[in-house]
């Protein structure tokens, strides 16, 4: 009898034991925490759908900024270019007005060579000695050919005398009374005035007529009209 029990105990035994390790066999609840990640290789290969917008955009500002950078390149070449060419120019016209400067004087100075050559020979004429005839046409010779130089160049004499006084043409260096002459009239003068064209180039000095006075002679011409 107590061999039926073992019997019984170990068949009741290896049951339990069957069942345990059946249990075990069996599959566990699947935890999704756990669950591992399967990555698709074309989602591996292919970047975002945000950085493949801002990969062109990129692109597009780097090939603006290429671009400004040749466009200010090429504009400071210009700039250079056009500061030299400038500088090129003023130091042209500067060279050019010196050689006109240069070349008018030249030309002023040949043109009274003349006029030197006829005063030598005035002066030989004087060293001659004789009546004096010929120094007065040596003069004479000289002057015709200094005004014919002046009015080469432009410069004419001017007429004073016997005109109204005008400031603009005269300079009075005294004032005659005189019952001959209008008040205000031009009745000498001490060197000639010139003028360029309608430009002074130096007014004639002048005594002016004025009226007489009452009760004092009046002065002659060019008199100081006091006793010293």
């Amino acid at each position: 009898m107590s061999k039926h029990k073992d019997e019984k105990h170990r068949h009741g035994q290896s049951a339990a034991e069957w069942s345990l390790g059946h249990d075990e066999h069996k599959t566990a609840p699947e935890d999704p925490a756990q669950r591992p990640i399967e990555l698709n290789p074309d989602d591996m290969a292919a970047p975002p759908e945000e950085a493949r917008i801002q990969e062109p955009a990129a692109n597009q500002f780097a090939d603006q900024l290429a671009d400004k950078e040749k466009e200010i390149a090429e504009l400071k070449d210009k700039y250079l270019r056009a500061l030299a060419d400038t500088d090129n120019i003023r130091k042209r016209m500067r060279q050019q007005s010196e050689d006109t400067v240069r070349l008018q004087r030249e030309n002023l100075l040949r043109d009274l060579l003349p006029i030197t050559d006829n005063l030598e020979r005035a002066v030989e004429a004087a060293r001659g000695g004789g009546n004096g005839k010929p120094i007065v046409e040596g003069v004479e010779m000289v002057l015709r050919s200094l005004l014919d130089f002046l009015r080469t160049n432009g410069v004419i004499p001017r007429e004073s005398v016997g005109r109204p006084f005008d400031p603009q043409f005269h300079e009075a260096v005294d004032h005659v009374e005189s019952g001959e002459h209008p008040p205000n009239t031009v009745i000498s003068e001490f060197h000639r005035g010139y003028q360029v064209g309608e430009r002074v180039l130096r007014p004639a000095r002048v005594a002016v007529a004025k009226a007489p006075s009452r009760d004092g002679p009046s002065r002659k011409n060019g008199e100081d009209g006091e006793n010293n």
